[in-house]
């Protein structure tokens, strides 16, 4: 079928041709002619970064709840829908109040001037206008030290963070898969792993409450945190509540290593240091809800069956979000797109799922699939339950695509070997068996459905735009995005068309989420 379209890229035809691995038994049928016309659109003529930089550059950062993300939603809904696609629409959950930060201008002014690099922390309060004070340090770690400030900080903009050590980066922030780490990783991990162990010096959840009402007992200024990051990247998340009912925090902030530290080394000779910052946080309380965004591709005779790809649609609030995860968000797009334009048909219905509230703790996809296939603390199952095929996820930045989680379902691996070989040459060449965690997949597994997260190479991810100001669209490469959404195209037609859904776990057994709380403090 390959062979008489004479026009095609070598690479293209390369990768259709190239001869089937002996390490499965051959069990699929591979519609090569299929799977060329999805990669010829997805190669040729992707509008992938154009998806991205609408989500980045227009719409971004997208916190939940926010007006941004509001926005986003809207314009996702009216691409689509252009696209041809059908049963576009939002699924509304509860999740909490909104928050967007509008503006932040911080300085130091004494001993001398000089402009700050910080960002506030996601649902907390502004300075409602600019706001002068002398900086402290003050860390408080027990009840203890809140004895020792009380009555000290009233008008003080607080450094709560001991500062740490800032090393030389020897090491690139960039990395991709070796050959080498990709074997290691196809290996069936040890049993008895060390684990995570604990993570030391964490502030429980009642001490935390306890200095949060503290500090505005004090009247404090602000709180001022120090980044992780360093070299210009800093790494900020939440830290006050989403529930409108809870106590207030004061205004908290993350202010670059660097700044920080002049700060702290400053005061530390008992030269005073004033600050002053301008804060203008907004809630909104009108609609407590959050959402995902949907949309289907109709199948044919197995059109009552439902094939679905997935990726969250919220960010945090310093960058644009790009490959946190408008990356994933993109990628699953135009993978619709694909199967739309492309013209291959398709016999189960395919079924895209934006989610909301993931950086909350997959609450998007949890509160889909109890409202569709069941929930996970009783295991009490609903009739869709029986008719999902199996569910592909990207959550993991910008990176190419190496293969496949199996996340303990070891069946699919002959059909995921067959599946990746028109795509080693893109370098999709391993499986493992081991679980990945941490993203919207899981909320599928929980309830026994077939629920893949995708290998992808790290490039920065991990070292530089996961959660920092640095998830900006210049980080994003375009090659990669590019083929992403070619593999999973490919992955989810293949889904739709087996004669058979994919194999599943055996099921697990009831247990109540984890999940997170609406404090984030």
């Amino acid at each position: 079928m390959y062979i008489r379209r004479a026009f095609a890229s070598s690479a293209v035809i390369a990768a259709l041709v190239m001869p089937l691995a002996a390490d499965w038994p051959l069990t699929e049928k591979l519609d090569l002619d299929a799977i060329y016309r999805i990669k010829d659109e997805g190669l040729q003529r992707s509008k992938v970064m154009e998806l991205e930089s609408y989500l980045t550059d227009v719409y971004g950062p997208r916190l939940t709840g926010s007006p941004n993300i509001k926005e986003a939603a809207e314009w996702a809904q009216k691409t689509m829908k252009e696209w041809g696609l059908a049963n576009v629409h939002l699924e509304n959950w509860p999740f909490g109040r909104g928050w967007q930060n509008q503006r932040f201008v911080a300085h130091a002014l004494t001993p001398r001037a000089y402009p700050l690099i910080g960002y506030p922390k996601a649902w907390t309060p502004g300075t409602k206008g600019p706001v002068s004070g002398e900086a402290v340090m003050a860390v408080i770690a027990n009840d203890k030290d809140l004895d020792t400030f009380r009555g000290k900080l009233r008008g003080k903009f607080v450094l709560g963070t001991a500062m740490r050590e800032v090393q030389a980066q020897f090491e690139a922030p960039g990395h991709r898969y070796t050959d080498a780490e990709l074997a290691d990783l196809a290996k069936q991990p040890s049993a008895f792993g060390r684990g995570r162990g604990g993570r030391g010096n964490q502030i429980d959840a009642a001490f935390a409450r306890r200095r949060t009402q503290f500090w505005i007992d004090e009247g404090v200024a602000a709180v001022l945190d120090i980044s992780r990051g360093d070299g210009g990247t800093l790494f900020v998340q939440g830290g006050g509540s989403r529930n409108p009912k809870d106590p207030p925090s004061p205004p908290q902030v993350v202010l670059a290593v660097e700044q920080y530290g002049r700060i702290v080394r400053t005061l530390e000779k008992h030269i005073p240091v004033t600050l002053q910052l301008d804060i203008d946080n907004t809630f909104y309380d009108d609609d407590l809800n959050a959402f995902n965004v949907v949309a289907e591709l109709q199948g044919t005779d197995k059109a009552d069956e439902v094939v679905m790809l997935g990726a969250h649609f919220d960010s945090w609030h310093t960058g644009t979000g790009a490959t946190d995860n408008a990356a994933g968000s993109a990628v699953m797009m135009e993978a619709m797109r694909l199967l739309k334009v492309s013209g291959v048909k398709l016999r189960r219905t395919v079924r895209i799922g934006l989610w909301g509230g993931e950086e909350q703790g997959l609450l998007g996809s949890k509160e889909y699939i109890k409202a569709h296939y069941g929930d996970p603390a009783t295991m009490q199952l609903k009739p869709e339950h029986a008719k999902f095929a199996g569910y592909f996820n990207v959550d993991n930045g910008t990176g190419a695509i190496r293969g496949v989680y199996l996340q303990g379902n070891e069946a699919a691996a002959p059909i995921f070997q067959a599946w990746m070989e028109p795509f080693k040459n893109l370098g999709m060449t391993t499986l493992t068996i081991r679980n990945t965690g941490g993203t919207d997949h899981l909320s599928y597994d929980a309830v026994g459905l077939p629920g893949f997260q995708f290998i992808q190479d790290d490039v920065e991810y991990n070292s530089r735009t996961h959660h920092s100001n640095m998830d900006v669209y210049e980080r994003i490469q375009p090659n990669d995005m590019m083929r992403n959404a070619v593999i999973v195209a490919s992955f989810v037609y293949n889904t739709a068309n087996r004669d058979e859904k994919l194999p599943r776990k055996p099921l697990p057994k009831a247990q109540p989420p984890a999940g997170r709380g609406t404090s984030q403090q």
